[in-house]
């Protein structure tokens, strides 16, 4: 969201901007912001599922999009999960929900062809808005060569603890400081449960403020399983790889060449790892500048 922002920012510098937060219940003053303003963005990496009758990531019912005049335009959306084709509510919901008179922006192709399935053709994959300032010269500027220090994420919502437990012991092995960064709130309990040494991990804060300021030493490297502390970490130029627990981080590696393996595949950590790593990222430059051009 902080990428969104920064990109809203830029394409609208004079616009007074509203950010609702959509995995809520709107109220009526919320929905008479949307009615009044000129153009209405849905950001949200997970958002979209083909059975949006049961699993409302996008928390809207059907009188909500029948009545009340909602015309949306996605912004760098995703599929939550590999799922079947969507169901009738959910192709009449979307159809009904998103705009037809300009291009929506999605996060990778899975998500691009579940809505061509639908109907829904007006869409571009741009990937997700947190990678587009990472340019050839950009990537060209992250270290090649293992850092002194790593800092590592844990996804409590999608545990693997066999799998989980052996990738933190190779970091222990291979790095002088450990840092762990608690994303979820759920977090902290499930590294604990995995039973290591919690001395031999520096626990920081749970606000992206911490990360950014591990992110800003020199000396270290990026390796976990959340997705956009991953990308948090390309964004300062930190040596990177990325655990993939979903579809998420897998899609985007399919596009755009993000720095993706299974958390369950310790010979390629090992590798990236004590090998020389180079971050080649592959971005669609020309449906982001599509998609942004329709607004000026």
């Amino acid at each position: 969201m902080h990428s969104i922002k920064e990109s809203l920012v830029s394409l609208f510098p004079d616009a007074f901007q509203i950010y609702l937060p959509t995995n809520e219940k709107l109220s009526k003053r919320s929905f008479q912001y949307i009615r009044q303003a000129e153009l209405s963005f849905f950001g949200g990496t997970n958002a979209l599922t083909s059975n949006q009758n049961k699993e409302k990531y996008i928390n809207l019912n059907f009188n909500d999009v029948i009545t009340k005049e909602i015309n949306i335009i996605l912004f760098g959306v995703g599929w939550w999960q590999y799922q079947n084709k969507p169901n009738l509510y959910t192709k009449i919901f979307l159809n009904k929900l998103l705009s037809k008179s300009f291009l929506h922006s999605v996060r990778d192709s899975y998500t691009l062809n579940m809505l061509k399935s639908i109907g829904i053709t007006n869409v571009v994959n741009t990937s997700c808005p947190s990678v587009w300032n990472l340019s050839e010269s950009h990537c060209k500027s992250i270290p090649t060569k293992k850092s002194e220090n790593v800092v590592f994420t844990v996804t409590d919502y999608m545990k693997d603890p066999i799998n989980d437990l052996n990738f933190i012991k190779i970091l222990l092995r291979s790095y002088k400081t450990i840092f762990f960064w608690p994303q979820g709130t759920g977090d902290i309990d499930y590294l604990s449960s995995l039973n290591i040494d919690m001395n031999l991990v520096s626990i920081l804060s749970p606000s992206l403020s911490s990360l950014d300021d591990v992110l800003r030493d020199n000396k270290i490297d990026y390796i976990g399983t959340r997705l956009h502390a991953g990308i948090r970490s390309l964004q300062f130029k930190r040596r990177t790889l990325i655990l993939s627990v979903d579809n998420r981080a897998k899609e985007i590696y399919k596009d755009i060449n993000l720095n993706v393996t299974e958390r369950k595949n310790p010979n390629a950590i090992n590798e990236f790892i004590s090998k020389e790593f180079k971050t080649e990222i592959s971005l669609p430059y020309d449906n982001i500048q599509l998609w942004k051009e329709q607004f000026i």
